[in-house]
Formats: C-alpha cells, sequence, structure tokens
C-alpha cells in the first residue's frame, strides 16, 4: 500500500458531514447548500449544440495528446488573455480532465518520492494540493495566507533550506477560498526563485475569468513569465479548466500549458496513465475555448451576486468583496464550526468551516475562524441565504 494513503485527511465535505449529523436543521425553510464551488448557472447553448454534433465521435479513442485543432484554440485563447506572443500548441499545451486530475498528478510526474524534497502549497488550499504530495512520497510545506498578507501566501517566511528543498511549488490564483490574486510582481520574484532553487511552479488559475465586472483581469504566471522575456516558460506550468469559466463542471475539461520539457514528460505520464480526453468533450471544449460572449455574461451574474449580497452580510460580519473567484470568506462571531452548525440549526443554510480548508501550522490554522460562502446557486437563492444569515445574527 502506499504508505501516503495512511496520512490523507477526510475530504471537507466529508467532515462536514460528520460535524451536521447531529444538528437538527431548522424546519420552517428549505436548505440552501453555499458549501461546495460547483457553478450553477446554466451551461452554454453552443457547447450543448457542439456536444450533440460529435456524438458520433464515441467509436474512436482519442489521443492522449488531444486534437490538433483543440490545442490550437487553447493556445489562441492563451495569447489573447495574457497578452502572450505565442504559445507552441504542438508543445506548450496538453488538454487535461480537469484541473483536478492534472493538479494531483503534476506530482506524481515531478517529484522524486522518499527525497528530502518538499511540496510547498499555500495554506488554505485546494485539498489536492496535500494528496499529491503525500501520495508522491514527499512532504507538503504550507505557507499561511491570512489577513496581514492581503490573503497571498507570505512566501518571505520560507528560509533558503525551505527553498532548497522545494521540489514543486504550488500557486492559486485568483485564490481559493480568499479570491486573493498574487501581482505580476510577486509571480516574478517566484519564477527567479524558481531558477535559483531548481523547482518547478504549477500555477492553479481556474478562477481566472470570474472577476468583477470592469476591473482588470487577475495576471496569470505566463504573462508574468513573457514580461521578464521567458518566452519558453521555464518552469513554469498553468492550469486552466472549463468548470468555472463556462459552467461545465460535469464536463471535466480544462489544459496544461507551459515548459515544453515539463509538457513531454507529462505527456508520457498520461499516456500510461489512461486519461485521453473524450472526442466529443474535446468538440465542446473547442466551441467553449473559442467563445468569450457567454464568459462576460457569466462574470456580470456572480459582480451582481457580490454587489447585492455583501450589503446584506457586513453589518454583522467582516466580510469584503474578493478581486475573483465566486467565494466569500469571512469572519465569523464563533468558533467556525459552531457557527457551521448555528447556520443549519436556524437558518438551513450550508457553509464551510475554513479549519476544514487549512492546516496547523506552529499552532495556528489560518481558516479558522472563518467559513467560506460559495455563491454559486441562482442569485435569489444566494440573496435569500444572505438575508437567512443577517436576520439570525441580527437576533443574536
Amino acid at each position: 500500500m502506499n504508505p501516503g494513503l495512511t496520512h490523507l485527511q477526510p475530504y471537507p465535505f466529508e467532515r462536514l458531514a460528520t460535524l451536521l449529523k447531529e444538528v437538527t436543521p431548522a424546519t420552517d425553510c428549505s436548505r440552501i447548500a453555499l458549501t461546495i464551488g460547483e457553478p450553477q448557472h446554466a451551461p452554454p447553448e453552443l457547447a450543448k449544440a457542439a456536444l450533440i454534433d460529435a456524438l458520433d465521435s464515441l467509436g474512436r479513442y482519442p489521443p492522449t495528446i488531444g486534437s490538433e485543432t483543440l490545442r490550437q484554440v487553447i493556445a489562441d485563447w492563451l495569447c489573447r488573455r495574457f497578452a502572450l506572443e505565442s504559445v507552441d500548441p504542438a508543445t506548450q499545451v496538453l488538454p487535461v480532465n480537469g484541473t483536478r486530475e492534472a493538479l494531483f498528478a503534476i506530482a506524481q510526474v515531478l517529484v522524486r518520492a522518499g527525497s528530502e524534497s518538499a511540496v510547498v502549497s499555500p495554506n488554505p488550499f485546494y485539498q489536492i494540493y496535500e494528496g499529491a504530495a503525500l501520495l508522491a512520497g514527499t512532504t507538503p510545506h504550507f505557507i499561511p495566507a491570512t489577513e496581514n498578507t492581503g490573503f497571498i501566501p507570505d512566501y518571505s517566511a520560507l528560509t533558503e533550506e525551505d527553498w532548497a528543498r522545494c521540489e514543486l511549488l504550488y500557486l492559486c490564483t485568483p485564490g481559493n477560498p480568499s479570491g486573493a490574486t498574487i501581482p505580476e510582481a510577486t509571480l516574478q520574484q517566484l519564477i527567479q526563485l524558481a531558477d535559483e532553487h531548481d523547482f518547478v511552479i504549477a500555477s492553479d488559475e481556474c478562477y481566472s475569468e470570474i472577476y468583477r465586472t470592469g476591473h482588470s483581469p487577475p495576471p496569470g504566471l505566463l504573462q508574468a513569465a513573457a514580461a521578464m522575456g521567458r518566452h519558453t516558460f521555464e518552469r513554469c506550468l498553468v492550469f486552466h479548466s472549463l468548470s468555472k469559466r463556462s459552467n461545465l463542471p460535469g464536463l471535466r475539461s480544462g489544459f496544461v500549458a507551459g515548459d515544453a520539457a515539463m509538457i513531454d514528460l507529462f505527456r508520457r505520464y498520461r499516456t500510461y496513465h489512461g486519461c485521453a480526453m473524450p472526442d466529443h468533450h474535446q468538440a465542446v471544449s473547442i466551441a467553449a475555448w473559442s467563445d468569450e460572449a457567454h464568459v462576460v455574461q457569466n462574470r456580470e451574474r456572480y459582480t451582481e451576486k457580490f454587489d447585492r449580497i455583501v450589503p446584506i452580510l457586513n453589518p454583522y460580519l467582516n466580510i469584503t468583496i474578493p478581486e475573483a473567484g465566486f467565494y466569500l470568506w469571512p469572519e465569523t462571531p464563533v468558533d467556525d464550526e459552531q457557527f457551521a452548525k448555528d447556520l443549519i440549526a436556524h437558518c438551513n443554510v450550508a457553509v464551510l468551516p475554513g479549519t476544514y480548508l487549512g492546516r496547523t501550522v506552529a499552532g495556528h490554522n489560518p481558516g479558522s475562524n472563518r467559513v467560506r460562502m460559495a455563491l454559486v446557486a441562482e442569485i435569489d437563492q444566494c440573496v435569500e441565504a444572505a438575508q437567512r444569515i443577517a436576520n439570525f445574527l441580527q437576533k443574536g
């Protein structure tokens, strides 16, 4: 048995189910879930049409590398979105079945099991980063991302020895759960550190297209590299997905792009891993990456949610509109687990305790006394949830 399995902690939603098992929900209203970051907006019609048109492809094995058309469409999108001079679709792009699978698998490719190395990630974090490190046979090293640092990991806290042990650095920008975006200058400093200490940067950018209408789009790692004159993106990999951008979580479609040498290693691994994207999923992906109109509309809907919901909650919670993403990350007036139980008992609104998204380091879990609220439901439901929470806190 892989010894890393013994170190895996229960997934956040498993912990939440256990926590709420003994809580009696409020009976005067139906449950509103603000827990899982699963978009509830309707998928774009163009995606449905593309899927139907491609059903004949069910009789063919898809290639691991994906079709030339899909890789070209992704390369073109990257150049438009991040102002890149060029991206080679043949060597710098690899379609994947959602970023979750790819973010996990990249550690299995790049990390030396049993060495004194480490995988560095933010804290709080997307749980896949930790699982990927443990099952790759190495140690996760967490960097706190707190309000004091604008919810961006405090990379200055790492010592020379810490950096020397790092083989893989996970970034999440915009961040989950805070929505904070890492500035381009910081990304460039991390690239310089990668050169100095010989590690690879894996930047999870799946929330990059959900930012406030009228605001500048968040910068990306490849964009930062290109601004340094590094158009071959050495040591840099980015992970993007259609789940959030295009409301297609069930499609399981994304891509990894960047350093051609790393992409080639990952392609070889995936050839044996057996995880090629089905042709009909590729057809939908081509349609989605080629269109921005539905993305703009999606962004406007999230912007409206924040504009309507934050004023309702602000009198009672320390809460701010994030730079990007669709989460709220407020402080709680009591312990975060107790707050989650109280909301079920009094409002029948489900939220995720922040401690479930973090790990205790040096006696402190940076997710403690916070909860994550995923504003993924339709706007009326989100507003109703906010009003229920506000009414409960007002009475308390």
